[in-house]
């Protein structure tokens, strides 16, 4: 692995490093963690974390907690592809990293994640919690500013003081994303989408989220980063969607060697009715069948993800759903017929599928249950609020 990777992108050359930057203030106070260039064609986080800390340094900012930037897939961000073999995004599992502390490395992506492991490793034993993490990413489609995360409390509190809208459940759709994984381990994990790769202002955008998040997780006070944190706030109010919830209804899965092509012309958060047609599919074409507003279309050629459809939650929702995990609720679930905790994770249900086709899928997400997996006759149920640990 190289020390020293040079990019040229947005008009701009830059040298860096495993570790883009790093601010130390206080040892026992909040951490905030960035990751750019996951996917090594978004090359936008890299350029603002950059930017972030160069002002950072150039000011001598006084920091009350510590603050990391961490790059992501090195050796794609320096092909600018958005991987070579698999794609970074989408192997953070447990499984996965048991083979790659054994050096059993499959891909270059595999050797990838064991070197920001390791870095994160050193991290948490350097620092206590609480732990922020922000990935920073873009999109092959227009699109306005948004977030996206598990569905747990910590990550909705946190998200609420942002201006832009979040996206919860899209864990429910993706098989090993690092955020998840994060998640896991009860820490406030967020995804930020900037904006198009190769728009500048994507970059803009990353480092508008960056400030705020720097002070929403008390890391900096705002007083010493007033007059970033106030144009950052001026920037974000200027999008047309502001601050909304929204779940994933519906994902079109891309299998393996089919020809798939969106249609020309739809971008993020575009209203779509059923029976509209969205792209093709080996010449076929492929109709809505729901209304909604489509997310994240692909117009790039590497990736599994077609498109989504989404819809906005409710306040109703939202509150009842924080009320009933508050006081436990979900507990309520293992009384009935066919359901059982996992002896060894306390996260987990254990649900017969006989019973479970009797419960709506609603009342799961309600209770703070996201991840649904089969695996032996029966169904897993995965709760999202978690106590924060170590990795």
């Amino acid at each position: 692995m190289k020390d020293d990777i040079k990019i040229t992108s947005f008009g701009e050359t830059i040298s860096f490093q495993r570790i883009i930057g790093k601010k130390i203030g206080e040892i026992n106070s909040p951490t905030v963690i960035a990751f750019a260039g996951i996917h090594g064609n978004e090359r936008a986080g890299i350029h603002a974390l950059q930017n972030v800390f160069e002002k950072i340094n150039k000011e001598n900012l006084s920091f009350n907690g510590n603050f990391y930037g961490i790059s992501g897939n090195l050796n794609a961000i320096e092909k600018n592809i958005r991987f070579e073999s698999v794609d970074l995004n989408r192997i953070w599992t447990e499984e996965n990293l048991n083979l790659i502390k054994l050096l059993d490395y499959k891909t270059n992506e595999h050797k990838e994640q064991f070197e920001i492991y390791k870095t994160l490793k050193v991290i948490f034993k350097k620092h206590k919690w609480p732990f922020y993490f922000l990935d920073l990413h873009t999109t092959s489609s227009n699109t306005q500013p948004f977030i996206t995360i598990s569905d747990s409390l910590n990550n909705r509190e946190f998200c609420s003081e942002f201006t832009i809208p979040t996206i919860l459940g899209i864990e429910e759709f993706l098989d090993g994303p690092l955020l998840t994984f994060i998640n896991e381990y009860g820490h406030v994990a967020l995804g930020f989408e900037a904006g198009q790769h190769y728009d500048k202002l994507s970059v803009s955008n990353c480092e508008a989220f960056i400030w705020q998040a720097l002070k929403v997780s008390n890391c900096v006070s705002q007083h010493e980063i007033d007059s970033y944190y106030k144009k950052s706030k001026a920037l974000f109010s200027t999008f047309k969607i502001q601050h909304q919830f929204f779940q994933i209804d519906y994902k079109y899965n891309i299998k393996s060697n089919e020809n798939f092509k969106m249609n020309p012309g739809f971008e993020n958060f575009q209203f779509i009715n059923k029976n509209q047609e969205i792209a093709l599919s080996n010449d076929t074409k492929i109709y809505s069948d729901r209304s909604g507003k489509i997310f994240m279309p692909l117009y790039q050629s590497r990736g599994n993800d077609g498109f989504f459809i989404i819809s906005k939650l409710s306040v109703f929702w939202l509150e009842l759903s924080k009320l009933l995990r508050k006081f436990k609720f979900y507990s309520v679930l293992t009384l009935l017929p066919g359901v059982r905790k996992h002896k060894e994770n306390e996260y987990t249900l254990m649900v017969n599928p006989k019973i479970a086709k009797f419960l709506a899928t609603e009342i799961f997400h309600l209770l703070g249950y996201r991840k649904k997996i089969k695996k032996e006759n029966l169904l897993y149920f995965f709760r999202r609020d978690r106590k924060e640990r170590i990795l």
